[in-house]
């Protein structure tokens, strides 16, 4: 007999297990006194807060939070995980954005963008799985033009979600691959369009100019295109990952984030400083390379994942 299929929430607490357990043993050392908390306890709970990559604003607003609390002697490490969890929460409540491709105009265009190795072109296979699965007519474009290795994992992946694929030959103009592949997807009645892009970083301004026009083409064949552009960033690089979002949310315009690899970091905690950094909130995490390990963000589920709880009794 197979064994039953994981829940979101646990694979999400599995994900974030390297950092809740990290965590967890800080929080340890920091209330292992039964003692109120004091001034010294509570400057290393920020501390511990910044180690874990939550961000320096974030951990003296939590720690605030923790010097109000009314602790009794005799207080647990769920109750204080608890609190934190509570808090962390808090403070990503404003920041969760929705992801509905399939609730907008047809056909709906998905530009995403991030460095390469950030998890682009798995995320976007992803989601043409998920859409697929749900009944959709569904086209992956292979904007990375030069790059022939990220159009086979393209090919693979549109394989597996039993998504339509099209691209060109290595080297041809990105912009005009978008271009063709959206005449192509509104002639051909296609519910969503998934549009891949490179992500060479040491090429900054070539790299923009590339994606601007990519932009600008799409608005040739449609006016709104693309309806949606993710940036897709890596949790495993840390607090690098706020500059990224710097580099592409000031040019690109991007109108969401997709925070992936969590599961391969001890410091899950950088996206609360990305998602208070952004203009844009976060719309999908991801914990594995599985097809389901992409979900929509959930603050609450995820705090409480990051700091080792058990979900919460409905």
């Amino acid at each position: 007999m197979s064994e039953p299929k994981r829940g979101w929430f646990q694979r999400l607490t599995d994900g974030l297990s390297r950092s809740s357990q990290q965590m967890g043993e800080q929080i340890t050392q920091v209330f292992v006194a039964k003692a109120p908390l004091d001034q010294a306890r509570l400057d290393a709970l920020e501390e511990m807060l910044i180690e874990a990559d939550l961000g320096p604003h974030s951990a003296a607003r939590i720690t605030e939070r923790f010097s109000a609390e009314k602790f009794g002697k005799d207080v647990d490490e769920a109750e204080i995980r608890a609190v934190l969890a509570e808090a962390i929460g808090e403070e990503l409540t404003a920041r969760q954005g929705d992801f509905d491709p399939l609730a907008g105009p047809k056909p709906y265009v998905v530009l995403f963008v991030g460095v390469n190795g950030s998890g682009k072109t798995t995320t976007l296979g992803k989601i043409a799985s998920d859409l697929t699965g749900k009944g959709a007519k569904v086209m992956v474009v292979a904007g990375d033009t030069f790059r022939a290795a990220a159009v086979e994992q393209l090919k693979i992946w549109c394989e597996r979600a039993k998504a339509d694929f099209f691209g060109r030959k290595t080297g041809s103009d990105a912009a005009g691959v978008a271009y063709d592949a959206l005449t192509k997807a509104r002639a051909e009645d296609y519910d969503v369009v998934l549009i891949d892009t490179a992500g060479r970083l040491q090429n900054k301004q070539q790299l923009m100019d590339e994606l601007l026009k990519i932009v600008r083409v799409l608005k040739k064949v449609d006016p709104e295109a693309p309806h949606e552009t993710l940036l897709v960033l890596d949790a495993t690089i840390g607090r690098n990952a706020l500059a990224q979002e710097h580099i592409f949310g000031n040019q690109i315009g991007v109108s969401g984030i997709v925070m992936t690899k969590l599961d391969g970091t001890a410091r899950g905690g950088v996206l609360v400083p990305v998602a208070q950094a952004s203009d844009s909130p976060i719309k999908l995490i991801g914990v594995g390379e599985g097809i389901d390990d992409l979900q929509p963000f959930n603050p609450q589920a995820f705090a409480r994942s990051l700091v080792g709880l058990a979900e919460p009794i409905r």
